[in-house]
């Protein structure tokens, strides 16, 4: 199919998706819809969105955690229900190709305009558009405990060879050399790319890449350019870091322990490892990845990229609303509240963001804009995973590895997933004063029957968008809970008991999540509840059970939606009744919908005046 008839088909189907959106109409008239932003995650709710709310206190701003999968947003455009603004961390042209008649072109704009150009060469689609741009980049490469080089007299590695030599020094004194998490998919990514970064961003490599990102081009597995030499050097760096079987298990936690603890002189990590052990009190250094002629390279990878919908160019209002939106966010001031701890790099050339002293060795690689960003489509990490692993049992060498990784990017798609779920109602999820979240309300009224409670209480963030009038696989199922190990917490409560912990939720807990504007205030079920805003945040000032105020002495079965990093910041006289459940929330929601239950209906559970 030419290029020019793909595109037209894609911009139809975002015209019908656009008149079937769930809830449109809903509002008064004249009240426009607010601009919704969709976070990768729950992290960047609490905190982050509120930078941009306070540099914004005019333009109504619904945030959302969505998911770090591009798969679910593909859904969201497929069924009318895509956000203004899109942030994903799992993130390639490659897997994006799918949502490309859906978003805006940044190219001309400032904001890309600021990005390094070395860097926009990632994000540049064959069409020359800039949909996507990269927000922070996190640094991966090798951390080494200086003081265990210094008390064997080992000499730090400077180059691919002394690293070698690191490594077996560190082998005949019974101290691991090198240890890896590699039980993560990432992990075995990274490493595969991190010791071949020279040659993939290279012309040959650049050509290559570009190709694989591009969804009209018929090659879609590796070249026979780079890749031969790129898993000839990861058969060799397996047999020089001398990985072994039984490492194929370890994942973050132990590896951590065995830096610590001095069992292991090198490990795979990132600038916020390398800060933590410093400011821990172990003088820990971050090391690059060593190229074949003594290149030195940091592989790094945005905390998020961020997309504008298309759709927006529709009204000059919203579009304009959104950009202001998408200009703090890539501010100066946007990126260091995003930043937090010191160790992330900014890829905006008019952006200033403090890195920590024990990061200051990164400085000229910055300078020199030796950083690579990873190629990171979903099939690159789950195929980097089967095929690293398989090097390291043995059963691949080089040769063997090149040529199942590339046969595994060429497969067939696999067939349909089946469709657990048909919904033929849909609700939206922006929040109205009087009333609340009819999405977010239909799928509290679900968990509270899933539960067996009489009452369940949840942060706005629990839940991922509008319920669509779609069908839902599993895995979309899953997509509709927020990703960020949501919990359930039960405990028989008394009225005066239960109208304190709803007041923690809605006037927020020093040291953790306090709602910062009208849409990240918690979602009910069972209660009804008053809310005033005030200059300061928001009080709760009435709670009702069937039309009643709930009195003190009453009791009541209730649940509590939370992380249990959140949870864990409420006051424990508050919260020490409450008991953990053993099943995350999404899967008590999978398994729900999986044996057949079904959806509750909305209903108006706060006013807030």
């Amino acid at each position: 199919m030419k290029k020019t008839t793909r595109t037209w088909l894609i911009l139809l189907a975002a015209m019908l998706a656009l008149s079937t959106l769930p809830g449109c109409g809903t509002r008064s008239a004249g009240q426009s819809e607010p601009i919704t932003v969709y976070l990768w995650s729950a992290e960047l709710y609490n905190g982050y969105a509120q930078y941009i709310q306070s540099h914004l206190p005019d333009v109504d701003i619904q945030f959302v955690v969505g998911n770090n999968d591009l798969d679910y947003y593909k859904f969201l455009s497929e069924n009318g229900a895509l956000p203004d603004i899109i942030t994903c961390r799992r993130f390639s042209l490659h897997d994006a190709a799918d949502l490309h008649g859906y978003l805006m072109d940044l190219s001309s704009t400032q904001e890309a305009g600021a990005v390094y150009s070395t860097y926009l060469e990632s994000f540049t689609n064959t069409e020359g558009e800039i949909q996507w741009l990269p927000l922070c980049g996190e640094v991966d490469g090798l951390l080494a405990n200086r003081s265990l080089f210094e008390r064997y007299q080992i000499p730090m590695p400077s180059d691919y060879e002394s690293f070698v030599a690191a490594c077996q020094a560190f082998e005949a004194k019974g101290i691991r050399g090198f240890a890896a998490d590699l039980a993560y998919d990432y992990t075995c990514m990274e490493l595969l790319q991190g010791w071949s970064i020279p040659e993939l961003t290279s012309l040959e490599g650049q050509v290559w890449r570009h190709r694989y990102e591009d969804p009209l081009d018929e090659m879609t597995g590796l070249d026979d350019t780079i890749w031969p030499g790129a898993f000839a050097r990861m058969e060799r760096f397996i047999s020089d870091a001398k990985l072994r079987p039984e490492d194929i298990e370890l994942d973050y936690d132990p590896v951590n322990d065995l830096f610590a603890e001095g069992k292991a002189a090198m490990i795979r990590a990132g600038g916020a490892e390398t800060v933590r052990y410093n400011h821990a009190g172990i003088d820990a250094v971050f090391l690059p990845y060593f190229g074949p002629n003594g290149e030195q390279w940091l592989l790094t990878y945005p905390q998020f990229q961020v997309a504008l919908n298309k759709n927006l160019e529709q009204d000059q209002t919203r579009q304009e609303q959104a950009m202001q939106v998408l200009e703090v966010m890539l501010s100066e001031g946007g990126q260091n509240a995003l930043a937090k701890g010191e160790d992330v790099i900014s890829y905006s050339q008019n952006v200033e963001l403090t890195l920590d002293p024990a990061l200051d060795n990164l400085r000229p690689y910055i300078q020199q804009n030796h950083l690579f960003i990873r190629l990171a489509s979903n099939e690159f990490f789950s195929v980097s995973k089967d095929v690293v692993t398989k090097m390291i049992l043995g059963e691949y060498d080089a040769q063997q590895a090149y040529k199942a990784f590339d046969t595994q990017l060429r497969e067939d798609a696999d067939t349909e997933p089946e469709i657990l779920l048909t919904l033929e109602q849909g609700y939206s999820n922006t929040f109205r004063a009087k009333g609340g979240s009819q999405a977010a309300s239909v799928m509290a009224n679900t968990l509270r029957g899933c539960f067996g409670s009489e009452v369940l209480i949840a942060p706005a963030y629990s839940f991922t968008g509008s319920v669509l009038k779609a069908n839902y696989t599993q895995k979309m199922v899953g997509n509709m809970v927020m990703p960020n190990a949501l919990m359930p917490y039960r405990c028989d409560l008394t009225g005066a008991q239960l109208k304190q912990v709803l007041k923690l939720y809605v006037e927020g807990v020093e040291g953790g999540f306090t709602p910062f504007n009208p849409g990240s205030l918690p979602v009910v079920s069972g209660l009804t509840m008053d809310v005033t805003k005030t200059d300061t945040g928001f009080v709760l000032t009435r709670v009702r059970r069937d039309g009643e105020e709930i009195r003190d002495s009453d009791t009541f079965h209730v649940t509590c939606l939370n992380t249990q990093v959140q949870m864990a910041r409420f006051p424990k006289d508050v919260t020490q009744c409450f008991e953990l459940g053993e099943t995350g929330v999404k899967t008590a929601w999978i398994e729900y919908i999986k044996n057949g239950g079904t959806l509750a209906q909305p209903e108006n559970y706060i006013t807030l005046k």
